[in-house]
């Protein structure tokens, strides 16, 4: 089964995202996370947090070894665009947009095996 972590509305133009994005696409979480790291672009924050979120979310939600995760499937899709106005010469007014970004990460790996308790061990041994 596959984990899923959005991050919506990233102040970022998508066209700028997904250069970064695909330098992780396939990679284990791990690596992605130094990759990212090292990477001297703003974008590389946001996929990093986002691909930090979905392994959190494998992790605490349902029980995904950390070490095994790998990305799936890593998407940047155009959000809303903000339309502002910028001052040009002779009273103009220019107008321009500020894009924004969607992430979408899809992780999957290794389920941990599930302990039983110890509470239910000890009742079944005095039966």
């Amino acid at each position: 089964m596959s984990v899923l972590a959005v991050a919506k509305g990233v102040s970022l133009s998508p066209r700028k995202v997904m250069v970064v994005a695909a330098l992780v696409r396939g990679r284990t979480v791990a690596d992605a996370l130094v990759i990212l790291e090292h990477t001297p672009r703003r974008s590389a924050l946001a996929v990093s947090k986002a691909i930090a979120s979905a392994r959190a979310n494998a992790d605490h939600n349902h029980g995904y070894k950390p070490d095994t995760l790998r990305i799936t499937e890593i998407s940047v899709t155009p959000g809303p665009r903000l339309k502002r106005f910028r001052p040009a010469a002779h009273g103009r007014a220019l107008p321009f947009q500020k894009r924004t970004s969607h992430i979408r990460v899809v992780v999957d790996g290794e389920i941990r095996a599930v302990k039983k308790a110890k509470a239910e061990t000890a009742v079944k041994e005095t039966k």
